[in-house]
């Protein structure tokens, strides 16, 4: 059925997000193969004219708010422009108002999900995506992740954690502070695993005089606690100066956390995320991408896997790390970072500011050891995770893609099988 023939339906299943649960971190409208997803400051929308309910952004959502549907008279579908004020969804239309509408008792849409939209094609040729070889199932033998224990519709809305560490992780420099922030939960349960998120609500208004809605941050710490055996976590988060137009801007939240004390109270929603997760079988590999704060949940896995070789109770693969920023002074945890053991962990640092050297991101660092990495592309027992900007993505999967072709694997057959398997994870912002 083509979307001529779905315009003319007198009822449409309506795709709509909600946004008390909401996190804002833009999975969904990356995901959407056909542009139906938008946003503003405040929500995120789904345009019903725009929407062939393909499922593609239902798996990859961290927090379940994309999984929202209304039967509505396709002359009464809630516009963009209505979801952009919403506080809270609609209630669901009974069956008194569609019947109101000239819908009759017990109707039901008969659009059924297509298959998500391939990429344009221009000048014949397709154009590349990146978001469609991003996994939605986690590595096969990862641990059970527990989401959504507590948020806008869970029965305890927020945690509140104590903030007990609070330390700057890049060189002094105005616009690339960074912190590592440690939150500790006392007594009350918050299991996570490395590749998780959290939400941290800010105190205060919006502009609209509206509480202000969580942000999302990645766990910089292992399960177990970013010191051993206590009930805490960590997270890396720069503190914004900017939009990515340049423009000055104060972020709301990445300011409240870098000035936050020790013994501060912060408000936690969360945790989030049950793909973006490590393998635990031994003699898995790992090759890790990132740039700036995206090395949280690298962080993470790195250190799990450092305790893990420190206990002897675990035969661990290889581990990669390609890590880029502007200059060595911007990257977060480079001092930590040159102690690790050489025969723990392979890493390569890529540097795109640095004066009198040519730009090299992190792409480049993975073309010069494209003979690792087509080996571990071709072993099943690898898995990959990509985090940093958005900027980023499309660039790391090409380099993918062309390293696999130039070792003589046929890259759509590569792919497909990553992202089946749960072993080529996006995650970008």
């Amino acid at each position: 059925m083509d979307m001529a023939d779905i315009a003319d339906l007198a009822v449409i299943r309506q795709h709509l997000i909600d946004p008390e649960i909401c996190i804002r971190c833009n999975t969904c409208e990356a995901t959407c193969p056909v542009g139906a997803i938008t946003h503003d400051d405040r929500n995120y929308v789904v345009d019903a004219g725009k929407c062939n309910l393909c499922m593609a952004c239902v798996p990859p959502c961290p927090t379940g708010s994309i999984d929202n549907w209304r039967l509505m008279p396709r002359a009464r579908a809630y516009t963009p422009a209505e979801q952009l004020l919403w506080d809270e969804l609609p209630a669901e239309l009974t069956p008194e108002q569609l019947a109101e509408s000239g819908v009759a008792a017990g109707a039901a849409p008969e659009v059924e999900p297509v298959a998500p939209a391939l990429p344009a094609a221009v000048d014949g040729a397709s154009v590349f995506s990146s978001a469609q070889w991003g996994a939605t199932v986690p590595p096969w033998s990862a641990a059970h992740a527990y989401t959504n224990l507590y948020g806008p519709k869970a029965a305890a809305k927020t945690i509140t954690a104590t903030v007990t560490g609070n330390v700057r992780v890049t060189a002094v420099g105005r616009d690339y502070d960074t912190h590592h922030i440690v939150l500790d939960f006392g007594a009350m349960p918050f299991p996570v695993l490395e590749g998780q998120s959290i939400g941290i609500v800010p105190p205060g208004v919006d502009a609209h005089g509206k509480p202000h809605h969580a942000r999302q941050y990645s766990i910089a710490s292992p399960r177990n606690g970013e010191r051993a055996g206590y009930n805490n976590l960590s997270l890396t988060i720069k503190r914004v100066l900017e939009d990515h137009q340049g423009r000055p801007v104060r972020g709301v939240a990445s300011n409240y956390m870098c000035d936050l004390q020790v013994g501060d109270k912060v408000q936690v929603i969360g945790p989030f995320g049950a793909s973006f997760l490590m393998p635990n079988h031994p003699k898995s590999h790992l090759v890790m991408i990132c740039t700036g704060t995206g090395s949280a949940p690298m962080r993470a896995m790195t250190e799990w896997r450092r305790r893990l070789r420190a206990s002897g109770k675990f035969e661990g693969g290889r581990l990669m790390l390609f890590f880029g920023a502007r200059t060595p002074e911007e990257l977060p945890y480079f001092g930590p970072l040159q102690n690790l053991p050489r025969d723990f962990i392979d890493i390569e640092l890529a540097f795109s500011r640095v004066a009198g050297q040519p730009r090299r991101y992190v792409q480049d660092a993975m073309r010069e050891r494209a003979a690792d990495l087509a080996a571990l592309l071709a072993d099943p027992d690898a898995c990959f995770f990509v985090c940093g900007l958005k900027a980023m993505e499309e660039g790391v999967v090409l380099a993918l893609r062309d390293i696999a072709t130039q070792a003589g694997l046929d890259w759509d057959t590569v792919g497909a099988t990553l992202k089946r398997e749960g072993r080529l994870h996006l995650e970008t912002y």
